[in-house]
């Protein structure tokens, strides 16, 4: 059923070759008719876009529109005003690898600074008795007794929980890492327990983290 009524307007701010007003003047099974910055258009799902304009899905009562790369659903008789921005990126960090490719990068552990370096063969935040104790962990009554495979063979850790964890500008909370009961590793690991909450992309021999 075909209907005449539906108007919908917005604006599109900073896009090459996409609409700066559009409105949505019909609407029927998988088809709408929409005026875009003056043009008649009618659209199909399925369709490729026209003007920054694409169809996903359409019947008597609603269109889903995709304009600029953001997708909408508009109901009959609906205004709408409105300026597409990309989504605020999270936060992220950029590291750089040393002279011998290993990626350290400054953090904090319950607000206590902390140099991390990157091991994403480590299941978790690992550092030594030393560590843990420098920042004020309790580990042998708080943590969980487990152990862990190293070079040198099983090595005793305690699992415990970290209220919050900086990564550069990252924050994480509740983070699970292990505390070794001796001299290992020299450096605390960041290792999947943080890595798993964030994305991770090279660029070049960079690595960034962003929070997801």
């Amino acid at each position: 059923m075909f209907r005449i009524a539906l108007l919908l307007a917005f604006s599109l701010a900073g896009a090459v070759q996409a609409a700066d007003k559009i409105e949505v003047v019909g609407l029927f099974k998988d088809k709408a008719v929409v005026v875009i910055d003056g043009r008649r258009q009618v659209l199909s799902a399925g369709e490729p876009a026209k003007d920054g304009v694409r169809l996903i899905s359409a019947d008597s009562e609603k269109a889903v529109l995709e304009v600029n790369g953001h997708k909408g659903t508009y109901t009959l008789g609906q205004r709408i005003i409105n300026r597409f921005t990309p989504p605020p990126k999270g936060k992220s960090v950029v590291v750089a690898p040393d002279a011998q490719g290993m990626y350290y990068v400054d953090g904090s552990i319950n607000d206590f600074p902390v140099k991390f370096v990157v091991d994403t063969g480590a299941t978790m935040i690992a550092m030594n008795r030393h560590q843990a104790e420098r920042i004020g962990l309790n580990y042998r009554m708080d943590g969980r007794k487990g152990f862990s495979s190293t070079a040198s063979g099983l090595e005793k850790v305690y699992i415990v929980k970290l209220a919050k964890v900086t990564v550069g500008d990252i924050v994480l909370r509740d983070v699970p890492a292990a505390v070794h009961d001796g001299d290992y590793p020299r450096m605390t690991l960041l290792g999947n327990s943080i890595l798993n909450g964030v994305d991770i992309t090279r660029k070049g021999g960079l690595l960034e983290l962003e929070e997801k």
